[in-house]
Order: structure tokens, then sequence, then C-alpha cells
């Protein structure tokens, strides 16, 4: 038996709904969230966990809970599966931000793994504080399944730096909705992507739901 890692997004928040850049901002799961939260568990409670690692931000504890109470498993907070901080851009819109920073917008938008958002952080970075937990994890679990709670820039930064593909490219080759599960296995050769942005645990009204 090997490691499987299930990397879960968050579930729904005001922000994710309207697709604003929220970060480090802490906001609350919507009530539609919520259902998210609780639907993943249903789905996911029968298999054996070994641990659960979360992001210690609000929208994902909430999103994690569930599953915990569900399998009697305390979560596990790690800073280093926080958002990617946005600085200057966060609780603002795309648009917002093009108007007001847009040589730096511009620039994130051309290569994100070495420009940060105006006060933020730069893929890299982020791929080295969440990079910290992967490695503890595979050191404290070789074998099993883990679950990894976190967000939208991260979980596409981790993936992106467990298969090997360009940091710089992560916003434009990897895709994940709130509360999509995709599923990696170290396998002999290496980190295996089985699962990609799966969502087939929620029900359909909530998959209807913008999810960005």
């Amino acid at each position: 038996m090997s490691l499987k890692l299930y990397l879960l997004r968050h579930g729904e928040t005001e922000y994710s709904q309207r697709g604003g850049y929220c970060g480090t901002l802490d906001p609350e799961l919507t009530p539609e969230g919520k259902q998210m939260a609780q639907a993943f568990a249903d789905a996911y409670a029968s298999l054996p966990w070994e641990a659960v690692y979360v992001s210690p931000m609000k929208r994902t504890i909430a999103t994690a809970k569930p599953l915990c109470e569900a399998i009697g498993l305390e979560m596990q907070l790690r800073d280093g599966l926080k958002e990617l901080a946005y600085g200057e851009w966060e609780g603002k819109s795309p648009e917002e931000v093009k108007d007001a920073y847009e040589e730096d917008y511009i620039h994130w938008l051309t290569e994100p793994a070495w420009n940060p958002p105006t006060g933020g952080e730069t893929a890299v970075q982020l791929a080295s504080r969440s990079s910290l937990v992967i490695t503890e994890i595979q050191q404290h679990y070789p074998t099993g399944n883990v679950l990894v709670v976190s967000h939208k820039a991260t979980l596409r930064v981790i993936l992106c730096s467990l298969l090997g593909i360009d940091l710089g490219r992560y916003r434009d080759r990897i895709n994940v909705l709130t509360a999509s599960l995709s599923i990696i296995k170290f396998d002999r050769y290496g980190p295996l992507l089985e699962v990609l942005g799966d969502r087939y645990h929620i029900p359909e009204p909530l998959r209807s739901r913008p999810g960005t």
C-alpha cells in the first residue's frame, strides 16, 4: 500500500461565489458551503483515514469539521497550507485590481511564479511553504489515506510542484473549483495524478453554483 493524498478545496464562500481575491481574509462558509462540506463527509467517511491536515482558516476548518467528527480524527492545522497572500488585492474583484494595479496585474498574469500580487507573495514562495507540509506528511504517513484541506491557489501550486508542471503556469494548467477533490498517489515512480477536481460527491444543485 502507498500513500494517497486527497486534496480538497474548501466549500463555497462569498468570495468564491462572486470571484474576488480572498487570500488571507477569513470569511465563513456560506450555507451552501457547509452543505458541500457535509456532502464530502457523507461520501468519504467510510475510507480508512490516517490523518487530516488543514489550513488554519475558518473556511477550511469548517470544511474539514464534518469528516473529522464522523471519523474521530483531530485535524492538524498547518500555516503552510494557507491561501496565497494577495496583498493589496484582497477583497477586490479582478476588474478592480486591473484598474488600480494594472502593471502589477499584467506581470502577475504573465509570470505568477516570480511576480506577486501587489504586496503579496509569489507562487514560488507558496510552493516553498506548502512543500514543507507535504514532506511532513510523507515522512509521518508513508502509507494510507491523508486528507489535505486547503485553497484554490495553494492546491494548484501543490499539484504543479508534485507533477513537475511549471509554477508559472499554475493558473493556466490546473483548475480546482470549490469543494472539489484531487487525488495523488505516491507510486513507485513518484506522484501519480489519479483524480483532478472531482465534485461528484456534491449534490447536483450545489454543483451548478459558481465555483471559482
